[in-house]
């Protein structure tokens, strides 16, 4: 068969899958092809395999199999530039290789060591550092004032060795770390109090209607999640440790950055798939890794779902520097991605009678001033002669001249203020007002501008009623002054929490923005529990998931504080009362039984004797130290004349503080003492009864 049939052949087979084209069919995406090839994509493989033609020439036969000429293939498309007339990619600019769009090949990635392999380790300081003992018979000044002891074991901490997971070499342990976990210590929170979890509530579609808060590791909740919250996310807001080499994810090795995307990435996979076809995702993140995450994030949702980034002025600019730095960080960033790159903006449906709307503007018969601006007569009012009341019904009777103005007042950054107005600030009194002619709201003579008052940098106007009741959201600018919300942060929920806490303002904003009421959101780095706080005072539904112990010291008090009705953050501006509830549980942990057997014993020997369990059933930190502490410290005499408590320490820091947790598939073996309750509870969770 001559090259020009293969070539016919070819090009008939790949019009049959959509994917490889544009919506027109007019151009034809090679590079997709070639990673298809690669990735063995079977509906491609399939479609070759189908062909006598293609089967013969780019398949080898061994035994009952057939092996695709990957090479080969590829080389017969570049050589007889099969599709040529397709690849002049009309109206496009961009990097090229001469044959094609660096953008459109996927060999221009963001790359970094371990990334394609799936990090065990956790998120805290704490995970970070691994415990050991060494004994001292001598010590330098130095340790002397680290508080060490001469001729005593000491504690010493090193650097972490992380383990990644390849995630082709090391598939087993993978599907392992991500199957489905038990679920334990089950408890409701209402306004009654803690309550007994007995049910587990589901709408008609069987989809969970509770909300969830949830303890443990977030990457293996999440997988937990999976089975039944795939694609049912309309948020996921989260804000990660940024990555600083100061912050609570401080990994001191020479993969910081790596360890960090890895991290990062491993999240962010899953929590795509979690997403519904509408959803988006919010990250929030400083400038210490923003352009890598950036990177990443485009690789994982793609760029054609990148929506925008928000920036944020978190702090004062006009605050003092500090002495190790020339400039002022002040701002942070949103990287906001969709999972669908047809995404659209949600409308906001409110529904408002007129007079929600009206505000009445009683203005005297005479203006204090008329002049120009613009080309327009302008009527100028002092503010001790201009009277705005909220309307209760028609005008009629009024002798003054009066002005109906939509409740939303409005900012005013439009072009005729910037233009004409701006520059009257400091010449007028605070909140003199300004009757412009002519303005076009809904046949209303005038619209009334406002100069800013009480310390404000920007005045209003009333632009008139508005057309409809439903409301939709225009176009926003990228950047936000949140600064006054997050210097009154720390007193919102009633709850401390110094690092990280959002306001429940910015979170408002968010869930205003892109979900409506009833709308699952996730948060899982919650942290103080904003996001849970905030989606529970807007009606919606929400799952929170946290690491740190402080999940019963400050988030359960937090949310507890919400249905009791607590009266900070957005409570006044959205009339919260208090009610509701949500459910609470952990991933079963199986390494806190070894440190309830550890801290059992009452001697040296049940601790010799509980040594040989540990290594057997428990998850240890199998390095050189630990080794050397089973071979050779626990006969020695220094260790046997310690106090029992500090024996039983040395033992606890053996323990691995990452591989914790019990398979639900486990739960029933005795020794994870797992009760019948929360056994019943996990299975009514995914839905195994």
């Amino acid at each position: 068969m001559n090259i020009k049939k293969y070539k016919d052949i070819i090009e008939q087979i790949l019009k049959k899958d959509d994917r490889l084209w544009n919506k027109d069919k007019t151009e034809f995406n090679k590079a997709l092809l070639f990673n298809l090839i690669v990735e063995m994509d079977e509906t491609i493989i399939g479609l070759l395999l189908e062909e006598d033609a293609t089967r013969e020439k780019f398949f080898i036969k061994i035994k009952n199999a057939y092996v695709f000429k990957t090479k080969e293939f590829k080389f017969f498309i570049d050589e007889h530039k099969v599709f040529n007339s397709y690849t002049s990619y009309p109206n496009r600019i961009g990097l090229s290789d001469g044959k094609e769009f660096i953008m459109d090949r996927n060999d221009v990635v963001l790359n970094f060591p371990f990334k394609d392999c799936i990090l065990e380790g956790g998120q805290s300081t704490e995970e970070g550092i691994d415990a050991y003992f060494e004994y001292d018979e001598k010590l330098t000044k130095t340790q002397e004032k680290q508080g060490w002891k001469s001729a005593s074991y000491n504690e010493k901490q090193g650097e972490r060795q992380e383990i990644f997971y390849n995630e082709i070499l090391a598939e087993d342990e993978i599907d392992r770390l991500y199957d489905k976990k038990a679920l334990v210590n089950w408890r409701r929170y209402t306004k009654n109090g803690e309550e007994k979890v007995e049910e587990i509530k589901r709408d008609e579609n069987g989809l969970i209607r509770e909300n969830l808060l949830i303890k443990g590791n977030n990457l293996l909740a999440l997988h937990s999640l999976k089975s039944q919250f795939a694609g049912k996310i309309r948020m996921i807001y989260i804000d990660p440790p940024y990555g600083t080499g100061s912050d609570s994810f401080a990994y001191n090795d020479k993969f910081n950055r790596s360890t960090w995307l890895t991290f990062m990435k491993n999240r962010l996979e899953i929590a795509k798939e979690l997403l519904s076809n509408d959803g988006v995702i919010l990250i929030q993140i400083s400038f210490h890794q923003y352009p890598y995450l950036r990177v990443l994030a485009d690789e994982i949702f793609t760029e054609a779902c990148h929506q925008f980034d928000m920036n944020t002025l978190v702090r004062h600019p006009e605050r003092s520097l500090t002495s190790d730095k020339e400039f002022n960080d002040v701002v942070e960033y949103t990287l906001i991605y969709s999972k669908s790159p047809d995404f659209k903006m949600p409308k906001q449906e409110i529904e408002k009678t007129d007079e929600d709307y009206q505000y009445d503007i009683l203005l005297p018969d005479k203006p204090d001033e008329e002049i120009v601006l613009g080309g327009k007569e302008v009527k100028v009012y002092y503010p001790k002669r201009v009277t705005i009341n909220r309307s209760e019904g028609h005008l009629g009777g009024l002798k003054s001249m009066s002005i109906r103005g939509s409740i939303r007042e409005k900012n005013s950054s439009g072009r005729y203020y910037v233009a004409h107005l701006e520059d009257k600030i400091g010449q007028y009194p605070e909140g003199t007002m300004f009757a412009v002619p002519d303005m076009g709201d809904d046949g209303l003579p005038y619209r009334i501008f406002e100069l800013p008052k009480g310390g404000n940098k920007n005045g209003i106007y009333y632009p008139g009623k508005p057309q409809s009741s439903a409301f939709t959201y225009l176009p926003y600018p990228n950047f936000m002054d949140f600064v006054k919300e997050y210097n009154l942060v720390n007193d919102e929920g009633n709850v401390s929490f110094r690092n990280g806490k959002k306001p429940e303002k910015f979170i408002q904003f968010y869930l205003d923005l892109f979900t409506q009421e009833n709308d699952y959101v996730l948060d899982y780095y919650l942290g103080s529990g904003t996001t849970s706080a905030v989606a529970h005072k807007m009606n919606r539904r929400y799952i929170g998931i946290e690491q740190m112990d402080y999940i019963n010291s400050i988030t359960i008090p937090r949310l507890i504080n919400v249905i009791d009705g607590e009266q900070e953050g957005i409570s006044k501006e959205v009339n919260w009362q208090g009610c509701g509830d949500f459910i609470y549980f952990e991933l079963a942990k199986w390494n806190e039984k070894a440190k309830e057997e550890i801290n059992s014993c009452n001697n040296l020997d049940e601790l010799k004797s509980l040594f040989t369990d540990l290594c057997d059933k428990y998850y240890l930190d199998y390095n050189l130290k630990v080794n050397n502490f089973k071979n050779k410290i626990i006969e020695e005499d220094e260790f046997i004349k310690l106090p029992l408590e500090e024996q039983k320490y040395m033992f606890l820091t053996m323990l691995d503080l990452n591989q914790l947790y019990v398979q639900a598939t486990e739960m029933e073996d005795s020794k994870f003492d797992i009760s019948e309750e929360d056994q019943s509870l996990t299975r009514m969770f995914y839905e195994e009864v």
